[in-house]
């Protein structure tokens, strides 16, 4: 999966949980750390908004322009 992020024929994956709560914490507590561990997780945000973490220009308000 790492393999098919750095060769860009994947861009994201989706996690299905068959049972919540053990599935979120096996995410929480086991994935996540390896994917930092492999820098292929984010530690930190890059802003403080949604459109920042995206990395998505702010559009132009026309009340204060």
């Amino acid at each position: 999966m790492g393999t098919w992020l750095a060769e860009e024929a994947a861009d994201g994956f989706t996690v299905v949980f068959p049972f919540l709560l053990q599935g979120l914490d096996d995410v929480i507590y086991r994935l996540v750390p390896e994917l930092q561990r492999r820098g292929l997780f984010r530690k930190e945000y890059e802003g403080n908004t949604l459109r920042e973490h995206l990395g998505l220009p702010r559009p132009k308000n026309r009340f204060f322009e």
